[in-house]
């Protein structure tokens, strides 16, 4: 059985202090954290569909965090997010929820409101919120179906493979090691070891080659997997 690691957060803020601040205390809440510093990488990264929850501010160079949720419901992306702004006026807060925020915290902000706000969102989106799509590129992990698909083109994959890879999609842009795709695919199993890890990716890269998606899979030597493709790479 599948097992969820940890919950995925993405900040997107352009303050350095701030970013730090809140990677280094939502990790201590035992959470998976990625930053962006600017609009479209914030956008970039969220489209993926790969993350639990978005803490957007709203004032961001290149495009606002207003632009950014916009676009994420216009594409069909459910993650919920928590707009974070310096404005407190109702005007605003009406405006991003308008817009499909799932929550607005107003700077400064208490660390133990905003932890108890996400998880709040975590359990009003439930066990179904994995269930969505996740994108990278020209790949699609329906993990509703449990199909994959390569523009347009369905990949078929045995249900151990097809976890493996939703494991990897659903942290793209970061490196997977052995023991946590051991955990999340296989669980408790006692006999199974890191190398069955590097057969069943073997199996997934070859499927993955055949449709003309094998730079999607990568492996990072002598810490684990990454998925990713040449938008996220530019992004990270």
């Amino acid at each position: 059985m599948m097992r969820i690691v940890k919950p995925r957060v993405l900040v997107v803020d352009d303050e350095p202090g701030v970013r730090k601040a809140l990677q280094r205390g939502l990790r201590a809440e035992d959470m998976d954290v990625v930053t962006a510093a600017d609009g479209p990488t914030g956008l970039q990264l969220a489209r993926t569909g790969s993350f639990d929850v978005v803490l957007l501010d709203i004032m961001l160079p290149g495009l606002s965090g207003y632009r950014v949720l916009e676009r994420l419901r216009a594409e069909n992306v459910t993650t919920p997010v928590l707009l974070v702004s310096a404005k407190d006026g109702e005007i605003d807060q009406a405006d991003g929820l308008d817009l499909g925020a799932d929550g607005y915290l107003v700077k400064p902000f208490s660390f133990v409101v905003l932890v108890a706000q996400v998880r709040a969102v975590l359990r009003r989106a439930g066990p179904d919120a994995s269930r969505g799509a996740l994108k990278l590129g020209a790949l699609e992990v329906d993990r509703a179906l449990r199909q994959v698909r390569w523009d347009g083109h369905e990949v078929p994959l045995s249900p151990r493979e097809f976890g493996l890879l939703e494991v990897l999609v659903g942290r793209a842009g970061t490196v997977v090691t052995k023991d946590e795709l051991l955990r999340a695919v296989w669980g408790e199993e006692q006999a199974v070891t890191r190398n069955l890890v590097e057969v069943y990716v073997g199996y997934v890269r070859r499927k993955l080659d055949a449709v003309g998606a094998g730079s999607i899979l990568r492996t990072v030597r002598g810490h684990g997997y990454l998925a990713s493709d040449d938008q996220l790479d530019e992004v990270r």
